[in-house]
């Protein structure tokens, strides 16, 4: 008896998914959860860093830009590293590292340390979301691809909100060293539970064994997944969409609230919690549109891009000396589209892989928001130096970057579409018989 596989249904070979991939899952976003709160510790704490180091703006980003300098560049290491090594043994290095470097940005007495520890805790960060949408794969059904991506994207940004609402308060409360210090006591909580509890598959869906390659394996792997279109379109999706967001949240929102729009650091405290709320409601309704209608896929991410463009060119040029709370509100919400918005760029990257290059097509997507973050890191910086604090002109740098990555999307979305029919026909064909 055969039948046909239509959507909706599980594909042959498919994880079961259900409660114990749920649990399984759950320990490695975990893991995640973590390594954004390490991450993004340094986005409520950037006033005081400056004053604790004495560096001036360009200074100052240059602790974000060096995170996210060593976050980029190891993301195809990782890639390979996850399809090569499995999911737990790459997440427990990575939270080894990302502990070791919140703790020693707690007890850096000078400028250059901290520079390192910041490094460290970007090498380690580097290794848990690919991890993460691996173990994803490996767990849940395809179909469940979008939303679970969504949701491990919605818990990150979790992490970002307890940076925002209690990493702040401690740093103002206990202060600078027993604040990173006493959250580096998460990383051991997460890798504990990690070496018990955490499963690379389900018993039954063992990968094939790969035998051992050398240079010559790692070459291929990257050039087999760069050459598909979509993976190079889900790279600019990812560039393009994720970091107006990420350099708000992760360095320069606190100081653009506070020293250009005159507002308290309660206030723009509030409005940085209002872009992570509004991320995670937004990640939601994303992944269940993406997941019920795939077309949605690429005008979601233009749409973002379009309305982020229009806010931030509303909010810089509004002709008083700040711009009113009502819209500062609309741009903060609308920035929370942006990391639902990135994520879409894995939807593109996935379908055009099979199972054992998606950590390496993982990678290379997920390099496009971090390279973009940090040249916008860098750029916001340097404008604020040279113009005397005129943030209208330094945050003008976005609109350089969402050309630029707007650009290649129109480029390369016929071609991958093209591409991705192409293997969904090819793969209907195959599992035309299906035993039963």
């Amino acid at each position: 008896m055969s039948t046909a596989t239509s959507a909706g249904r599980a594909l042959p070979g498919d994880p079961p998914g259900g409660r114990r991939a749920i649990a399984v899952w759950g320990i490695g976003v975990s893991v995640y959860f973590v390594a954004v709160i390490f991450r993004t510790s340094l986005g409520v704490a950037g006033l005081d860093a400056a004053d604790r180091f004495h560096v001036n703006a360009s200074a100052l980003s240059t602790f974000s830009i060096l995170q996210l300098l060593v976050y980029a560049g190891m993301q195809i290491p990782v890639g390979l590293l996850v399809d090569r090594l499995g999911t737990k043994k790459v997440l427990g290095i990575g939270v080894v590292l990302f502990t070791a470097g919140q703790l020693g940005f707690a007890f850096s007495p000078s400028y250059g340390m901290a520079l390192a520890s910041r490094a460290l805790l970007g090498c380690g960060d580097a290794m848990t979301f690919i991890s993460v949408l691996r173990l994803g794969t490996r767990w849940f059904p395809a179909r469940r691809g979008p939303m679970v991506a969504q949701l491990a994207g919605l818990v990150g940004m979790a992490g970002n909100l307890v940076s925002t609402l209690v990493l702040a308060r401690l740093l103002h409360g206990i202060g600078w060293t027993a604040a990173f210090a006493g959250s580096a006591l998460a990383g051991v909580v997460v890798f504990v539970l990690l070496l018990l509890f955490l499963k690379d598959h389900p018993e039954g869906h063992e990968p094939e064994p790969l035998p051992h390659q050398g240079a010559a394996y790692i070459r291929r792997q990257i050039a087999m997944s760069w050459r598909e279109p979509g993976t190079r379109l889900g790279l600019w999706v990812h560039f393009t969409t994720q970091f107006p967001a990420m350099v708000f949240l992760l360095l320069w929102g606190m100081p653009f609230l506070v020293e250009a729009q005159g507002l308290s650091r309660a206030t723009a405290g509030t409005l940085l919690t209002l872009v992570v709320l509004s991320n995670m409601v937004v990640g939601l309704v994303y992944g269940q549109i993406i997941a019920r209608h795939h077309a949605a896929r690429l005008p979601l991410a233009l749409g973002t891009v379009g309305a982020t463009a229009l806010l931030w060119a509303t909010t810089l040029a509004y002709p008083g000396e700040h711009a009113p709370m009502w819209l500062l509100v609309v741009l903060c919400t609308v920035l929370g589209a942006c990391g639902p918005a990135s994520m879409i760029g894995f939807d593109f990257a996935r379908p055009a892989n099979p199972a054992e290059r998606q950590g390496t097509a993982s990678g290379i997507t997920n390099m496009g928001g971090f390279v973009a973050s940090m040249t916008t890191l860098f750029a916001v910086g340097v404008l604020l130096d040279a113009t005397g604090d005129d943030y209208s002109v330094a945050f003008s740098s976005v609109f350089v970057l969402q050309a630029v990555g707007l650009s290649q999307i129109l480029r390369l979305r016929k071609r991958a579409a093209s591409r991705e029919r192409e293997r969904l026909v090819a793969s209907r064909v195959e599992t035309v018989h299906v035993p039963v």
